[in-house]
């Protein structure tokens, strides 16, 4: 029997977070994963897509090279070669957060962990059953990929974003079932690696949620490089024969039947509750599954908490590692809670997208009288410098006072540049604070200092409307 103060299931960005925050604190801590370190993000969604995404862009400005004057020939894809640098970096990844628990003394058990009651679990490893005694039990096993009645994953023909990662060469022709975030990043990827992509969303548009104006530039840049996407669609159905399928889809626009060598079906994910025994020791969950907590990550059943993609949308590994660190100091008796405004986020199709704060829509819904600033790439002379001039950055203000509601990108390093937003929300900063922070050029973050000096009034670099 091992005896601790915090025992969390689930080895992902919350939960090793919260096991490496609670063992700082003092806390006697015992961490339990069924596969690896890491979890999904590190081990199967975030890192290794980055990872495959990056070789793509890059194989893409090559092959666009000539018009900058770099001529370059025979250039190919070595996915052997690829895939094992895609692992080393995972594997590293792995092992400096298997050293970060080590060297703070928290345990880590390797196995299936079944919930027994919120105090006692029994974990299945490699050597035989562990018992475990916990003053606190903290729930963080995420989330398992969803799949669709008659487009049940195979490994082969029909696969999901894990499968997809592993690809030991493009498909020729490649068929997306959903155009969220994990969608478009794969139907991005594939399509500079030579693959003819076809995306199939059942929504109006892409990216469902997301600022219409911000999915405008990414559609039209897929439909640019060849792809076929067709919102307000759905699969009917697929006829598998060898290598390929026939699938017939359904669209605005009337039936058509087309022919790929790989279906990647993205359609969302469910929570991961198995062996939780979440009814049996009393744990409230909503419709869907997602465990229910409060802004201090706690269940309804004290000494229970949970935290990340488990606990529901947005599921994003920054917004777990952030409830982890919630977790640990509640449990170690600080006034610790869930008490940002924002959770940034990003997605890394071509061009990147990300957000924070209110959409327009969403500011207008909530009775603000709403500014809608915009600053284009295209104006912009580190853009253009490194050839990457489409998209936009638009900035969400109240008329009345200036104040910084929302912030969308949509161009190059949006990823890199939504940080500042969200922390000009955070703080409560005007678009006069924004504009009048000098920001270093040529970059790109020089667009949100723009978008906000037209926000102010007094646009520099366009003309004002």
């Amino acid at each position: 029997m091992i005896e601790v103060d915090v025992a969390v299931i689930g080895g992902g960005p919350g939960g090793y977070v919260c096991a490496i925050r609670a063992a700082q604190l003092g806390l006697k801590t015992v961490i339990i994963e069924a596969d690896r370190l890491g979890g999904e993000c590190v081990n199967y969604g975030c890192i290794p897509s980055k990872s495959l995404i990056t070789v793509a862009k890059l194989v893409d400005k090559v092959k666009e090279a000539e018009k900058y004057g770099l001529r370059a020939s025979g250039i190919s894809v070595d996915f052997v070669q690829m895939q094992k640098w895609k692992s080393e970096v995972v594997s590293r990844l792995v092992g400096g957060i298997e050293l970060l628990l080590k060297g703070y003394h928290a345990t880590i058990l390797s196995g299936e962990a079944e919930v027994i009651s919120k105090d006692k679990i029994v974990v299945a490893t490699a050597n035989g059953r562990e018992e475990v005694s916990c003053k606190n039990l903290v729930i963080a096993t995420g989330t398992r990929t969803s799949s669709l009645p008659g487009l049940e994953f195979d490994g082969d023909l029909v696969i999901g974003s894990k499968e997809g990662l592993e690809l030991m060469g493009a498909p020729r022709r490649l068929l997306i079932v959903g155009g969220g975030a994990v969608g478009l990043e794969f139907a991005s990827m594939y399509q500079k690696l030579a693959s003819d992509v076809i995306v199939v969303e059942i929504m109006d548009q892409l990216l469902p949620g997301t600022d219409p104006d911000v999915v405008r530039v990414v559609h039209r840049k897929l439909e640019g490089r060849g792809a076929k996407v067709y919102v307000k669609s759905k699969v009917l159905r697929i006829t598998k024969s060898g290598s390929e399928a026939k699938v017939e889809i359904e669209t605005p626009a009337g039936n058509l039947t087309v022919e790929v060598d790989k279906i990647l079906v993205s359609v969302g994910r469910k929570p991961r509750t198995e062996r939780m025994n979440l009814e049996k020791i009393g744990v409230r969950t909503d419709p869907k599954g997602y465990v229910i907590t409060d802004s201090r990550m706690q269940t309804n059943v004290s000494g229970v908490y949970a935290i990340g993609d488990v606990r529901g949308p947005p599921l994003l590994a920054h917004k777990a590692s952030k409830e982890g660190v919630v977790a640990a100091e509640c449990i170690a008796g600080m006034p610790s809670a869930a008490d940002w405004k924002v959770i940034p986020d990003a997605v890394f199709c071509d061009p990147e997208v990300a957000s924070a704060g209110l959409t327009e829509a969403k500011a207008v819904e909530a009775g603000f009288k709403v500014k809608r600033s915009r600053f284009p790439f295209a104006a912009l002379g580190r853009a253009l410098s490194t050839g990457e001039p489409e998209g936009f950055v638009k900035i969400i203000s109240n008329e009345e006072d200036g104040l910084v509601l929302g912030v969308q990108i949509v161009g190059p390093e949006a990823s890199n540049l939504i940080s500042e937003a969200a922390l000009a929300i955070e703080m409560g900063a005007t678009v006069e604070d924004v504009a009048l922070t000098i920001h270093p050029h040529p970059t790109l973050p020089e667009a949100i200092m723009e978008a906000s000096e037209l926000a102010a009034g007094r646009p520099i670099h366009q003309l004002k409307t």
